[in-house]
Parts: structure tokens; C-alpha cells; sequence
């Protein structure tokens, strides 16, 4: 498959699969300097970068599982490691969407009489919700 066809079908621009192909993401098929070609199989490995640059992972993490081949060697630890990381992510996220909301409804004459929208303050303030930046929010 040609790199129009590849760009064409995965929507990802050119220049990312040639950045992708030179981080060893990627391989092409015949000798450079000759317009890129790629295995058909490029599309599963494009879509594996792509979920894990969904997850939080970096390039190097997702290079790590993949084998020029095309092959992929999951570690596990580190998936669990991510996702015990988007689990806390959601549940602070919960808890500010929830704060947020109470706010917005609140009969209270000034939120600043507020005991839950106080509670929210209280746990940002303490570094409850720290970590949400972190992970890079």
C-alpha cells in the first residue's frame, strides 16, 4: 500500500508516518528514497499507536510493544498501571463535575455559604485534585 492510500484510509497526514516510520513505530516496505510502501497490517499498528496515545501512553511506551514486524508484546504492568491512573482521573473528574453541578444549583444565598461547594474548595486546595494535573490536565 502507498503512503497516499495510507494516509488516505487511517486519515493520519504523511508527515506523522514518516515521523512514526523514523521513531520505528512504523515500517515501510523497500529501500528509502522510493516513494513509501506499507504492509496492510500498518493500519492495525496505526490504530494501536492511536489507542494508546488515547490511554495516556507515550510514543516510547508504545514503541516498547510493538516489533517492526508489526508484532505486538503487551506489558502488562504498564496497562494496569494506566489504567489505575484513568480510574483515579475519573473519579476525581466525578467528583469536580459533581461539585460544579451542586454549584450551579445551589439555593444558597453565596456559594461562599455553601457547605459543599466549601467542602470542593477545601479538597482542591489540599491537593485532593492535584494529581488531575499530573496527568497532564
Amino acid at each position: 500500500m502507498d503512503i497516499t492510500e495510507v494516509v488516505k484510509l487511517s486519515g493520519i497526514p504523511a508527515s506523522t508516518l514518516r515521523y512514526y516510520e523514523k521513531s520505528g513505530l512504523i515500517a515501510s516496505l523497500g529501500p528509502r528514497g522510493v516513494r513509501r510502501r506499507f504492509a496492510p497490517s500498518v493500519l492495525d499498528q496505526l490504530a494501536l499507536i492511536a489507542l494508546g496515545q488515547l490511554a495516556g501512553l507515550s510514543l516510547t511506551e508504545i514503541r516498547s510493544m510493538l516489533s517492526p514486524g508489526g508484532g505486538v508484546t503487551i506489558d502488562r504492568t504498564l496497562l494496569a498501571n494506566k489504567a489505575d491512573d484513568i480510574d483515579a482521573t475519573i473519579r476525581q473528574l466525578k467528583a469536580v463535575s459533581r461539585g460544579l453541578r451542586h454549584a450551579a444549583a445551589c439555593s444558597a444565598p453565596s456559594h461562599a455559604e455553601c457547605p459543599t461547594f466549601q467542602e470542593l474548595l477545601r479538597s482542591a486546595a489540599s491537593g485532593a485534585l492535584a494529581r488531575r494535573k499530573t496527568l497532564g490536565g
